[in-house]
């Protein structure tokens, strides 16, 4: 049995349980119990604090942790990381009153900066030679300049209507963050061989996300065109139809790209167009 430490609750815990369920993993909600066992795949999850998973990787209490990787860096433990999950994608930044000039990171020296993760900034602030008061807080961290409680923030941006909402300006990103898997450096074979299985289902599901499998009707003679078009995993399906000089080809498109070619399909002659949504891809 593989322990999946996941965050109890928010944004990076739907997108998680998404993934487990498009990968055929089926979990009973509960908000009562911590530790729920998969019906049907040798996993379980352990409901925590965001920033409780990292360590409870690192010292085996979960084999693995699904987590922000703000959080990864901020409490630096002893867990790898296994794969980059391409969710829950947000940014670490400086912000400052929008009233100030900003010319440079020299702007941040002897001022108070708020923030929740002051291992990050502190580790920042002396990479570049910064000098700044560091005041930590758990919470509306956007806050803290409009309070007089510090002169600029270090948080967490997505959209940045917050800094906007709160008089605020992003002037310097420190690092990009994203749902990440870690794992236990010490697993063992057989958790090895679960891992590797749920690694299998993740990246399945993945491979499809944002793709269309489209299936048409061409004549012959605009086979080589389509195919400029529809170049699918390797190359397009290509079967004859019983009409003479006609086929019928099946490829993968990518959605943001689908109106364009559904265009110039019909533009070159195209015929019977029929697109389908794609579950789970296997390369």
């Amino acid at each position: 049995m593989l322990r999946i430490a996941v965050q109890a609750k928010g944004r990076l815990y739907e997108e998680t349980m998404t993934m487990l369920s498009e990968s055929s993993i089926k979990i009973e909600s509960s908000k009562r119990t911590l530790l729920v066992p998969a019906k049907n795949f040798p996993v379980e999850i352990l409901y925590l604090r965001d920033d409780d998973i990292p360590q409870a990787v690192a010292s085996g209490i979960a084999d693995v942790g699904i987590v922000g990787e703000n959080e990864y860096e901020e409490r630096q433990e002893d867990a790898e990381i296994i794969k980059r999950l391409d969710f829950s994608k947000c940014r670490l930044s400086l912000a400052i009153p929008k009233a100030e000039e900003y010319q440079g990171l020299s702007w941040f020296n002897g001022k108070k900066i708020a923030t929740s993760y002051p291992g990050i900034l502190e580790r920042f602030l002396k990479k570049n030679g910064i000098k700044s008061e560091i005041h930590v807080i758990t919470g509306s961290v956007e806050i803290a300049p409009g309070i007089g409680l510090a002169d600029c923030i270090f948080d967490i941006v997505s959209s940045g209507s917050t800094l906007v909402s709160n008089n605020l300006k992003e002037v310097e990103v420190v690092m990009k963050s994203e749902a990440i898997l870690i794992g236990n450096k010490k697993l063992n074979k057989e958790k090895r061989d679960i891992l590797d299985e749920l690694l299998f289902r993740f990246n399945s599901y993945k491979n499809a996300e944002g793709k269309k499998y489209i299936i048409l009707n061409i004549p012959n003679e605009k086979i080589n065109e389509v195919c400029k078009l529809l170049p699918g995993m390797k190359s397009p399906t290509i079967t004859p139809l019983a009409e003479k000089g006609w086929s019928s080809m099946h490829s993968v498109i990518e959605e943001k790209t689908f109106w364009d070619i559904i265009s110039q399909l019909k533009s070159i002659g195209a015929e019977g167009i029929l697109v389908v949504p794609i579950e789970k891809m296997i390369l």
